[in-house]
């Protein structure tokens, strides 16, 4: 029971993290980043201006250029590629530049056109940058005025202005870099799967059993985002990663925006689909060791580790609307009627497997109630410029086999572990 109430209660946890990150109203901010520079205004102005040389410091733009005919009109090519694989290009116009008596510089930025994303993406957003001269060089002020709906959007882009003008202040100071400053630097993420792991510990238990149990499922995470990064390799996505939050688990991130509906599908399915071949592995490395001398007692983090990777890939299944299963039903069926019933048809096949196993009723009606809250999240979500290329039939028919395939197989897990180490 003890068991039962902390797996709830680390969901509860999981819920209202993913609602702040997610989905709370943040409305209108301002981010503003500043860094001090030892060299003239000027000069730093020169190469931080909207028409400057941005492409020889800046970490994202390869190329700047003037719109013919439209001279408040400037064109940034980008290192992150389009859908199609070639630079993203975005075209923003250069509002209210000035320069003052005392030797500061600035100007407003607004994005008109965006090769990647639809215009109603980037209405109310807005950039300042100031130069201002110090005693001892410059003073470059960067804001982002923007209305935000959760606080990962809102972190994402104060960490790549960090990024933007610590870049700045190397190029124009002649420092080197260091790969140490970002978030994804495999140093970082390990330091972050540990942290994960200690943090999850206490849910279980401080014991050593509690301890292996925290420790298989940041594992279990690990292996699911790895599916996702494979699928993104296997779409011809130039770089994939994966980024570890603590508590909420691993995020898989594509080296460019989808292109088709059947991407969007098979890289959300991934997920669970290649975790999946690890059952009947399992499986039969239990009933292997069964067969050996003095096996008993080893049979059971086999099992824990089973029981672990069949319920959260289970929960990743699940029909909400930012969670594998949501992603991939919504891409399977066009029609809302289709679309309703196979989530509820869903929603019923996990909660009787919880009922299989023997999870007392209160239990599996805060479950529901969790899965109903985490149906209600909603996020601003970044609407490609053009749609993408629909499913064939052939795509819909194996998207949605394979969908069931992982939910039965997952299942089959949950309720095998739990008959032997329960039953």
């Amino acid at each position: 029971m003890a068991t039962h109430q902390a797996a709830v209660f680390l969901l509860a946890v999981n819920l209202g993290l993913l609602w702040l990150l997610m989905a709370a109203p943040l409305g209108r901010r301002t981010l503003r980043v500043r860094q001090t520079i030892r060299e003239r205004a000027e000069d730093v102005w020169n190469i931080t201006r909207p028409a400057g040389d941005l492409a020889a410091w800046h970490p994202s733009v390869i190329s700047v250029s003037p719109v013919e005919g439209h001279p408040d009109l400037v064109e940034f090519a980008y290192r992150h590629p389009d859908r199609h694989g070639r630079p993203s290009r975005r075209t923003m116009a250069v509002d209210r530049a000035s320069m003052t008596a005392g030797g500061s510089f600035s100007c407003e930025l607004r994005v008109v056109a965006d090769s990647t994303l639809d215009q109603a993406f980037w209405d109310g957003f807005s950039e300042r940058r100031l130069v201002e001269r110090t005693a001892t060089g410059s003073l470059v002020t960067v804001e982002q005025t923007d209305t935000y709906r959760g606080l990962a959007f809102y972190l994402f882009r104060y960490l790549l202005l960090r990024r933007e003008l610590a870049a700045l202040r190397d190029h124009v100071e002649g420092r080197q870099g260091s790969a140490l400053a970002h978030l994804e630097h495999p140093l970082w993420q390990t330091l972050l799967v540990v942290l994960s792991t200690l943090l999850l510990w206490p849910f279980f238990g401080l014991t050593m059993t509690g301890l292996m149990m925290s420790t298989f499922l940041t594992l279990v995470i690990v292996l699911h985002e790895l599916g996702h990064m494979i699928a993104y390799r296997a779409f011809g996505h130039p770089s994939a990663r994966m980024i570890f939050v603590p508590l909420l688990g691993g995020v898989a991130v594509g080296g460019r925006p989808y292109n088709t509906l059947f991407e969007v599908a098979t890289c959300a399915l991934m997920g669970a689909g290649v975790s999946g071949f690890l059952v009947p592995v399992l499986v039969a490395a239990h009933q292997s060791v069964l067969g050996l001398p003095h096996a008993a007692g080893t049979e059971g983090p086999i099992l824990v580790f089973l029981v672990i990777l069949g319920a959260f890939n289970l929960l990743n299944l699940l029909p909400t609307y930012r969670f594998d299963g949501g992603q991939v039903l919504r891409q399977v069926f066009e029609n809302q009627t289709m679309l309703a019933l196979a989530s509820f048809g869903v929603t019923g096949v996990i909660l009787w497997t919880g009922w299989r196993i023997g999870l007392p009723p209160s239990t599996l009606v805060i479950g529901l109630v969790v899965f109903t809250l985490l149906s209600l999240i909603r996020t601003k979500g970044a609407k490609p410029r053009d749609e993408l290329v629909p499913m064939t039939p052939a795509e819909r028919l194996m998207t949605g086999f394979g969908y069931y395939a992982a939910l039965a197989m997952h299942a089959y897990a949950v309720i095998y572990a739990c008959e032997r180490l329960f039953g």
